[in-house]
């Protein structure tokens, strides 16, 4: 019997929900735009993500708002030395970042959305982000083509909570045996989508290219794996 293609397996659901960055942003703008986060305050890279993914739930529930406030309380968690100069261009620098990111959106992630839409598809957005980082929201292409935008700092919610994905089919009306998640996998939230009864699939073009050590330990939670959005509408050559 053949197997179902991921393509097939997309079209039979009637809602498709998606994590943002890595997952519809570019590696170009992951990996270009000027110094990192880390680079700007001058601490190192792992330390930071730690600070970044581990330890810093207020900024992405949206109980700590202020930009600089966020910024400053993780620098100095790995260095109270720090001056407020660096940690404020290092803000204003990420601000810009993130913005970029969501303004120059890869061609064939419009072209994919706007393939499902024609397909009656409802599309929803699940974003572990904190204020600066979804602040370029509003000017990003992407915007027009979602039914329900889910910021985590907006609903008091994040990933891998099962709530978040759970407030997010409430919004689009749909039952999550009809809704797939499709995410790059970091913040365990394909571990979420599961719990929440959703359906999985893994993309891996950005963080092949980032991380690739990352790439195992994530797809344990996937149903499917694929490299590049547009598999998500034709079955890969």
């Amino acid at each position: 019997m053949k197997q179902e293609t991921v393509a097939e397996f997309v079209a039979r659901k009637k809602t498709v929900l998606f994590d943002l960055f890595h997952t519809l942003t570019s590696l170009e703008s992951a990996a270009s735009g000027g110094p990192s986060t880390s680079e700007c305050l001058g601490v190192g890279r792992d330390e930071w993500n730690t600070q970044l993914m581990e330890k810093s739930r207020d900024r992405l529930t949206g109980v700590e708002k202020d930009p600089y406030i966020i910024i400053k309380k993780m620098a100095h968690a790995i260095n109270s030395d720090i001056p407020m100069d660096i940690i404020n261009k290092a803000v204003q620098n990420r601000i810009r970042r993130f913005e970029e990111a969501l303004v120059n959106i890869p061609a064939q992630t419009i072209q994919t959305l706007k393939l499902l839409k024609s397909k009656g598809k409802k599309i929803g957005l699940i974003s572990n982000a904190d204020v600066s980082e979804a602040r370029g929201w509003q000017k990003s292409p992407l915007k027009d083509y979602f039914d329900s935008v889910v910021f985590s700092c907006d609903v008091g919610l994040a990933k891998p909570d099962k709530e978040i994905y759970e407030y997010s089919l409430r919004e689009l009306n749909e039952r999550p045996e009809d809704a797939v998640f499709i995410g790059d996998g970091g913040s365990k939230e394909l571990l979420g989508a599961k719990q929440a009864g959703l359906a999985t699939i893994m993309i891996t073009g950005v963080i092949k290219e980032l991380w690739p050590d990352q790439i195992e330990p994530r797809r344990v939670y996937a149903d499917y794996v694929i490299e590049h959005i547009e598999e998500l509408i034709q079955s890969k050559e």
